[in-house]
């Protein structure tokens, strides 16, 4: 099975020794996105610019891929406060249409550069 690689100025550059996404067969795995601005590789500010952003960075490697976030299979999202879990799903609703993808929810003690908020995705093509 080939592997290809997927890279997008549109969303923060990779911080680490991973891809932003990468692609096998039909499927598309995407990195873990922070609340990054891709620009200025800094966080937003707050959790609710912070889980804006996540969306909009994983929407920006999916479309780089050739899909949406309407592909989405499954979701992970991390939470350093599980209390604004309802916050992500009131975001996640405005870029994810119904019937919505498998997803689980952690509380983690902290994510990478004392971001608030982290997810990634499964996405499938076709």
């Amino acid at each position: 099975m080939n592997r290809k690689i997927i890279s997008t100025a549109a969303a923060p550059a990779a911080i680490g020794t991973y891809s932003q996404a990468v692609q096998a067969g039909n499927t598309i795995y995407l990195s873990g996105q922070i609340g990054l601005d891709p620009a200025s590789m800094q966080l937003a500010d707050g959790i609710e610019a912070q889980i804006v952003r996540v969306f909009e960075n994983l929407k920006a490697v999916a479309a780089a891929a050739g899909a949406t976030l309407n592909d989405a299979v499954k979701f992970n999202i991390y939470l350093t406060d599980l209390a604004n879990f309802a916050k992500v799903n009131e975001t996640m609703a405005r870029y994810v249409s119904e019937p919505y993808p498998a997803r689980a929810a952690v509380g983690v003690k902290e994510l990478p550069r004392g971001a608030l908020v982290e997810a990634d995705a499964v996405l499938v093509l076709g």
